[in-house]
């Protein structure tokens, strides 16, 4: 498949003009260096060496290594690296249940999520990784090239070395492409953040049995599949500056996938410029409030929070559980540990709702105020829920938009595919992601702390940190696989 850039206004001078190679190999849906056939027999066999893993829930006390500090109930890790369960108290504005306890992760280290790209015959090439994490639902996903916690690459663990790690880290015979610092879940992290980091090598790269050379059409076409491409891999993939300045056309492209390539690049016309955006956001995280204290773990218990010999649970049955689980693996750095994991009460759902304004598509993103954010609130898809936890929440207290997409028709659906969430630390963590194009006659006016925005503003953003939330970048990469 061909890519025509359009005459127009290009980027900034640049020797390797990026965006453009990334928008050449976002066109290649398939490759010499690896076939689509080669690669699914490779990932059926990654499943059938690693799919005999074994991830056993455990009591609490049968965990080695772990233990609850006698004197706040927290649960932490012997070496006191890794990270540990707190509690967290949170006062906010919001009308309903406006404050509460909760058990919350807290793991200040950061970690490494990076992406090696190398150009085979013309076209940028992501080196991917087959990679099983404990909470995953189907085990294996394809991963980053390196995915690893400041405690795991130091090898608190005394595990194996991390495989091309030092290029994340030296950028030996490199180029660094992408490199910045991103947030994680805030309703179960705290202040939790990993360096989301693409690096382009030009050397020969010795390729691992569990990696394998995919181009970003490729991945694309996996970001079509569920609980294939994990959401560290999705992070970053949505950090990639694939945004041209002028007008792409493609003589195969047409409706929305058309829609979605302008709404990307520069020609698409905003209807709030940017700075009105940056302003709407800076108001909200100046306005509202969101006040967070640390508490001992066994303080949440004020709030509904039930410990028992297994697991740490809402009295509600809403929201997550804390677990601990026994995991075996012969594909990790350590062949053997436990470890808790949370593990939420049911699937989310996050979802665009997107329509045309002034001939181009925009979607809309609210500002979220999460429990563990660093900065009040993100940027965060329309719909961002765990539709159990509203099964009996008055009408007015339901999400906005929330029944516009649970009733949306088939027919007006362009994306909806379930993926997992980090399975490091999070046991079969699900969320169906959706993008639905609503007519033109869909109202434009919004509830306060929503905003319509084009593809090319939110991936603007996406060289600063903690503007887009994890959930809503893993959004912007499903849309460009529409």
């Amino acid at each position: 498949m061909n890519v025509h850039l359009a005459p127009g206004r290009r980027t900034a001078p640049d020797e390797f003009d990026t965006a453009t190679r990334f928008a050449v190999s976002a066109a290649v849906t398939d490759s010499a260096v690896t076939p689509m056939a080669e690669f699914h027999r490779w990932y059926a066999g990654c499943h059938d060496r690693m799919g005999g893993v074994g991830v056993v829930p455990i009591p609490f006390a049968a965990m080695s290594g772990w233990h609850f500090e006698p004197d706040t109930g927290n649960l932490v890790h012997d070496t006191g690296r890794f990270f540990t369960i707190e509690g967290l108290r949170v006062r906010t504005d919001r009308p309903w249940v406006s404050d509460w306890t909760q058990p919350i992760i807290v793991q200040p280290e950061i970690g490494i999520l990076g992406i090696l790209v190398k150009e085979f015959d013309g076209v940028l090439h992501c080196l991917m990784q087959a990679k099983m994490e404990p909470g995953n639902v189907n085990r294996v996903q394809i991963s980053p090239t390196v995915q690893a916690t400041r405690s795991n690459y130091t090898r608190v663990h005394n595990g194996t070395s991390i495989p091309y790690l030092d290029y994340f880290r030296r950028h030996p015979g490199a180029r660094v492409l992408v490199d910045v610092l991103q947030s994680e879940q805030a309703a179960w992290f705290l202040h939790k953040r990993n360096r989301n980091v693409v690096v382009e090598v030009f050397d020969d790269v010795p390729v691992g049995a569990d990696f394998h050379w995919l181009t970003l059409g490729q991945i694309r076409r996996l970001l079509r599949m569920p609980h294939v491409v994990n959401m560290d891999a999705r992070t970053v993939l949505s950090c990639l500056p694939t945004a041209l300045a002028g007008p792409v056309t493609d003589c195969s492209g047409d409706g929305f996938a058309e829609d979605v390539r302008r709404s990307t690049s520069g020609e698409a016309e905003p209807v709030h410029t940017m700075g009105e955006v940056l302003s709407w956001l800076t108001d909200i995280r100046t306005t509202r409030e969101l006040i967070q204290q640390r508490i001992a773990l066994e303080h949440t218990a004020e709030g509904g929070w039930l410990r028992t010999a297994d697991q740490i649970s809402h009295q509600d049955g809403k929201f997550f559980r804390v677990i601990a689980v026994d995991v075996h693996s012969a594909g990790r750095e350590v062949a053997s540990w436990t470890q808790p994991l949370i593990a939420p009460n049911g699937p989310g759902l996050l979802a665009f709702l997107t329509r045309r304004i002034n001939g181009f598509l925009h979607v809309l993103v609210q500002a979220k105020v999460d429990a563990g954010a660093m900065n009040v609130a993100e940027m965060a898809p329309t719909v961002h829920c765990y539709p159990g936890n509203y099964r009996d929440v008055p009408q007015g207290h339901r999400p906005p938009y929330l029944d516009v997409v649970l009733s949306a028709h088939p027919g007006r659906i362009r994306y909806d595919t379930m993926h997992s969430e980090e399975g490091g630390r999070f046991f079969h963590a699900m969320n169906r992601y959706v993008v639905i194009e609503v007519d033109e006659d869909f109202p434009v006016e919004t509830p306060p702390g929503y905003c319509w925005m084009t593809l090319n503003q939110l991936t603007g953003l996406l060289v600063h940190g903690n503007y887009l939330n994890v959930e809503l970048r893993s959004l912007v990469a499903c849309i460009q696989a529409a």
